[in-house]
């Protein structure tokens, strides 16, 4: 049987990012989590583990990531792994690339009978939007397009590997940015709205247009 034995890392950090393979259609169904730790250094440290669904696995999900029930056999399960990761999940702000992590970890929780955690997420979507906007409608925003395009070293569909290139998008969109992951995050500023002159003045600019 399989080792499926992890070391949370401690922390603290400056921010995690977590990735979630599932192994059919329902959000709930994590067979794998992943998790990539970002030290105040620039350091980042990668752990994953399997997970027994307590699901079926569907074709289509096995071909894209290829874990099957053979894989998962003596795995924990979800709610066996939760006590074990929230400690570090709770006290960092957590990315995820879409909002697919967010939703799995909420499903997985209703269906194993635990509370929502409420963690804070951020969306290393959005984040790349803002650092590199010219790949709207040219490539696009998706892991796949980022790895060639930013030259990014990572095993797509894997939820160790998928969590470290979230991770690393946020450190280039801040080498690219100069903006600190939390500018990042919040909304950009407006700017500010023009002031109209007084009532005369208005009056001056329509009759010299006239």
């Amino acid at each position: 049987m399989p080792d499926h034995s992890f070391i949370v890392p401690a922390g603290p950090f400056r921010f995690v990012a977590l990735d979630v393979e599932t192994a059919n259609s329902d959000p709930g169904s994590i067979c794998q989590i992943g998790i990539a730790c970002v030290g105040h250094d620039g350091s980042v440290t990668v752990f994953s583990t399997l997970i027994d669904p307590v699901q079926s696995f569907a074709g289509f999900n096995v071909q894209l990531h290829g874990i099957g029930p053979d894989q998962v056999v003596g795995a924990p399960s979800f709610p066996e792994v939760m006590p074990l990761i929230s400690p570090l999940l709770e006290a960092h702000l957590i990315i995820q690339h879409s909002t697919f992590d967010s939703r799995a970890i909420s499903g997985a929780c209703r269906a194993g009978g635990l509370p929502d955690p409420g963690w804070r997420w951020a969306n290393s979507v959005t984040i790349a939007r803002r650092a590199w906007p010219e790949f709207c409608g040219n490539g696009g925003h998706g892991l796949g397009h980022l790895k060639k395009a930013l030259t990014l070293d990572f095993a797509h569909h894997d939820a160790g590997e998928d969590a470290k290139a979230a991770a690393m998008v946020v450190l280039r969109a801040e080498a690219q940015t100069g903006l600190s992951l939390e500018e990042l995050i919040s909304a950009p500023r407006r700017p500010p709205a023009r002031r109209h002159g007084n009532l005369s003045s208005r009056q001056d600019v329509k009759v010299e247009q006239a």
